[in-house]
């Protein structure tokens, strides 16, 4: 510092000012080559442009104007790289990707994989066990595409399907020929016709319904869901929709091999099930009435398990109809070929378990009895005095019903202060009942879910149904589709925005879902199943004509294998059905690469949230093809067996 101090003021000034120039100077040197530099990676002086002299004061005022060499900018790209549009042509060719998967042989035309026969016969048969749902196991499933029959055929639009269906589409005349003399089905040339008879009710269905008018009010809208249990080809159902009562109706896959599959055929909705020895796959309090008609369920048996099943299914105040034996065997024993003693042996044992479980009988009229459940349990709880079985269950969720075993516990209802008070809140009647926030909501017994939230859900579907018709035409053609299936329902919204169309939506609950809210769908007055969408749906192939997918992939995802939860919506899927998945853009880009192997025509599109959100929509179209005719069959066989 001393050495600084001693030098002159003006060499310390001249040596500074010095250093200024010099780093004055290297700056505009560094800031021009970059400038250049610039100039020619966006293509070079190129373009010429003339300015007023007015705007640049430091140029020569003797000129008037001056010619500079300037680039023009490229314009700015502000395109999203996550448009739904864009992702697709980023793809390469489907056939680099993946390869088709086989076809099934013809001979798996109907097949259920988890109603297989041949699989069955190996499980017990005591209380029809080896009826119920077996899966294949890891490696027996097969992974291949299911064929229609040769001749497949679009079936019948409704209502006129109710009344017909398709030879070719369900080739199977055994009920034609042992329910012959009870009106369900005939032959006649090319098609089914459906006269809407039954066992109980050969006079037709609509007149077996207006007698059950008389005594249970079906048309204030009080009763909208019900149940059809061993429901043929269900024709009870069938009838019930024009008076805007929707029937879930099963029945086993047994000797009548196509009644639940003439069901569907029809446009009715209908599962494969059966009463056994696990709870079928419904809420507590699901239904408004529940219906028998000759339907062959040992009532009596098992400590009275099937009808305590039906009790925890049935809503407080909801009516259970029985017609066939053993009411009125009185006059009918001789062509029923059993005893009197053993009929009235049977009826005595249904009536006592129907007061055990405080059930009133309204009446006994023909061949018909209808009972009522009670609207509470004050009664029913003081009772146990007397009736010491069932006993209440103790510490079970009454809504859980996949692979649940049955029990001989009566479900408790929810408690109450009067004896006049509905057990878990008052339904509104049909039409309301849909848009009414729902007693498992208003009690606040669902987790995470408001009643604020319940009507932002039902003001989304109004948004999300537009763009799906806008896309989909086929969706908005009226009465192009008839059976839909909603693979994650939630709240039942989807359904709930098609009401005024002529569909029927059976809404899925998958087992995996945070939240179970499939007893609010039902107390929506809608209907749906719980299911497990690692395994197969208890349905016939070619049961749906739409079926819509939200986030079942992020569901399932690291749970089952992508590719099998498609080759079930493929069997289920009838050919020229149309499907829409809507998920995260990742998840749906990989979908996309197992579905060229269906050989499905698919387009990708931004979901009603614009092209920034990452949720996406897949539209799907299933493409037609059907079994080689017999012939053809035959020969390729022939000639499998020549090569081998």
């Amino acid at each position: 510092m001393r050495f600084f101090s001693n030098l002159p003021h003006h060499f310390i000034t001249f040596q500074t000012k010095q250093i200024n120039l010099y780093s004055l100077a290297g700056t505009t040197l560094f800031c021009s080559l970059f400038y250049l530099l610039g100039i020619y990676n966006h293509g070079g002086l190129t373009t010429t442009t003339s300015l007023h002299h007015s705007t640049l004061p430091c140029l020569n005022p003797s000129q008037n104007t001056t010619t500079i060499h300037v680039t023009t900018p490229k314009p700015l790209d502000f395109t999203t790289r996550h448009s739904a549009d864009l992702l697709l042509p980023l793809l390469p060719p489907a056939a680099a990707r993946v390869p088709h998967l086989p076809r099934c042989d013809p001979r798996f035309a109907d097949h259920t994989p988890c109603e297989d026969v041949a699989r069955s016969l190996k499980f017990d048969r005591e209380r029809n066990i080896y009826r119920e749902r077996h899966c294949p196991g890891k490696g027996e499933a097969l992974r291949c595409r299911i064929p229609a029959p040769f001749g497949y055929t679009t079936p019948f639009r409704w209502p006129a399907s109710r009344e017909a269906a398709w030879y070719a589409n369900v080739p199977y005349k055994h009920l034609t020929v042992e329910k012959a003399g009870q009106n369900w089905v005939r032959f006649e040339g090319d098609r089914f016709r459906f006269p809407g008879g039954g066992t109980m009710f050969s006079r037709g269905a609509d007149a077996y319904i207006d007698e059950i008018g008389r005594f249970i009010n079906l048309g204030d809208g009080s009763v909208r869901t019900a149940i059809d249990t061993g429901c043929g080809v269900a024709s009870w159902g069938a009838y019930l929709l024009s008076r805007n009562i929707l029937t879930m109706s099963f029945a086993p896959r047994d000797s009548h091999e196509a009644q639940v599959q003439f069901a569907l055929e029809r446009g009715v909705p209908a599962m494969i099930g059966v009463l056994a020895s696990i709870r079928l796959p419904y809420p507590s309090r699901a239904f408004d009435m529940a219906h028998c008609s000759r339907c062959l369920i040992p009532w009596g048996l098992y400590d009275g398990a099937y009808l305590v099943e039906l009790d925890r299914i049935l809503r407080p105040g909801g009516y259970w109809i029985l017609s066939g034996p053993p009411i009125n065997w009185e006059r009918h024993w001789k062509g029923w070929r059993r005893t009197k003693e053993d009929l009235k042996a049977e009826q005595d044992v249904i009536e006592s378990i129907a007061r055990r479980m405080c059930w009133k009988k309204l009446l006994q009229k023909g061949e018909l009895a209808i009972w009522q459940k009670p609207t509470n349990h004050i009664h029913c709880k003081k009772n146990r005095k007397v009736f010491k079985e069932p006993h209440f269950c103790l510490a079970q969720d009454p809504d859980t019903a996949w692979y649940t075993k049955m029990e001989t516990c009566l479900t408790p209802l929810s408690e109450v202060s009067d004896i006049k008070d509905i057990a878990g809140g008052q339904l509104a009647k049909w039409p309301e009942r849909l848009t009414m926030i729902p007693p498992r909501i208003l009690s606040g017994s669902l987790e995470g879910i408001t009643v604020e939230d319940f009507e932002k859900d039902a003001e989304l579907w109004k948004k999300r149904l537009a763009t799906y018709k806008a896309y989909d035409h086929q969706l908005a053609e009226k009465r192009r589709y008839r059976n839909l299936l909603d693979m994650n329902s939630h709240l039942g919204g989807f359904a709930a925005v098609l009401i005024d169309d002529p569909v029927w939506v059976m809404n899925v609950m998958p087992v995996e879902a945070k939240v179970n809210t499939l007893g609010v769908i039902y107390e929506r007055g809608l209907i749906g199943t719980y299911q497990n969408w690692c395994e197969a749906m208890s349905t016939y192939p070619r049961t749906y004509d739409f079926i819509h997918a939200d986030s079942i992939f992020s569901l399932y995802k690291d749970r089952c294998d992508a590719e099998d939860i498609l080759l079930e919506m493929d069997r289920i899927l009838r050919p020229r059905g149309s499907i829409i998945l809507r998920d995260d853009v990742n998840i749906l880009s990989d979908i996309k690469s197992i579905i060229d192997g269906l050989q499905w025509e698919t387009r990708m599109a931004d979901s009603e949230g614009g092209p920034h959100v990452r949720e996406k929509l897949l539209f799907a179209v299933k493409m037609y093809w059907t079994s080689p005719t017999p012939v053809a069959a035959n020969q390729q066989e022939g000639e499998s067996k020549t090569a081998s």
